[in-house]
């Protein structure tokens, strides 16, 4: 069997231990009674905290731990969980926590990082010069506080010599999957994954994170370019024809846009036009086609190919996730 350590710490988010936990612990179990074959258990889990002592997590339940941080030798990988309090407050409190981190890097064991975990995994200094990811809507601050981590934030699970990261809260059971396959296979994987009736391979979190155009800036020749295409995003204009309708320089408004909204006018009107799709795909019966016109757009395969870079999906696919109606 592999041996697992989840370092567990005060606010950190229960079900992201107790989930992976039972993940890797279940792992060639329930599928095997299932089928009625003999259980193998393929994963020895356990629970580390700062002292061996019980953890508070988040929720307010406490889990108990089977070793201190002091105590973990020679295991396989170690699984940081989410955290669910104050990121700054969490990361800046736990020392133990990171020089852990440091020695389980320097000897290359397995180090896996959930979440707002991987805050911690950057803390420590050893995410830099690496590719990672984090929470869709802790990008920001992440890349503020480690810019020297190459943070690919669209990315549901990133790996970098023996450190691999996982995007949103639930993400645990992705990375819990892919370590799985990494030891066992794909089919054993696949397997454990029927067993939890769940999703394998998910590649992307951008479905799930927000455009966020609405950013807060002072310029009120971009608010009054951006109010009017509230109401005319689906039109079909050029953006010469924009920066003419506004009276100044195509090469102007570009600056503007950039200066305000860190995005040039096409493309943020091909992200609200995006942004308005998914909400028909969400809310409407109506089809592809019809919502890709309503949109603003002509051509089929550029408005899909458009759609599944902006969200990670097509648009069956996101219809299929996302619906509100069926």
């Amino acid at each position: 069997m592999l041996n697992v350590v989840i370092v567990g710490f005060d606010k950190a988010l229960s079900s992201a231990m107790t989930g992976v936990a039972d993940l890797f612990g279940l792992a060639g179990v329930t599928w095997n009674r299932i089928q009625g074959q003999p259980a193998e258990r393929l994963f020895n889990v356990r629970i580390a905290s700062p002292d061996g002592q019980p953890v508070q997590c988040i929720n307010g339940i406490q889990l108990g731990a089977h070793l201190s941080y002091d105590q973990v030798q020679d295991v396989d990988a170690i699984v940081v969980p989410t955290i669910g309090g104050p990121v700054t407050e969490v990361v800046e409190h736990n020392p133990a926590l990171l020089a852990l981190l440091r020695r389980a890097d320097a000897e290359g064991w397995t180090i896996t990082g959930n979440c707002t975990g991987n805050f911690l995994l950057a803390e420590a200094g050893i995410l830099d010069g690496k590719t990672a990811t984090t929470h869709w809507g802790f990008k920001d601050y992440f890349q503020q506080r480690y810019p020297q981590v190459d943070l690919k934030a669209d990315q549901l699970i990133t790996r970098q010599d023996h450190i691999y990261c996982a995007g949103g809260g639930l993400a645990w059971f992705d990375l819990g999957l892919h370590i799985i396959e990494r030891h066992y296979g794909f089919e054993t994987a696949i397997q454990t994954a029927k067993a939890f009736v769940i999703d394998y391979r998910r590649d992307s979190q951008l479905s799930y994170s927000l455009m966020r155009l609405a950013k807060p800036h002072k310029d009120d020749l971009v608010k009054q370019v951006q109010k009017w295409l509230e109401d005319h995003y689906a039109d079909n204009f050029t953006v010469d024809e924009l920066a003419d309708r506004f009276s100044v320089s195509k090469r102007t408004l570009i600056r503007r846009f950039n200066a305000a909204l860190d995005m040039p006018p096409n493309t943020y009107v091909q992200s609200i036009r995006i942004e308005a799709a998914q909400k028909l795909l969400e809310e409407t019966e109506r089809t592809v086609d019809v919502v890709m016109n309503d949109v603003g757009y002509e051509d089929a395969s550029s408005f899909r190919r458009l759609f599944r870079k902006k969200t990670g999906l097509t648009p069956t696919e996101y219809r299929r996730r996302f619906s509100r109606r069926f």
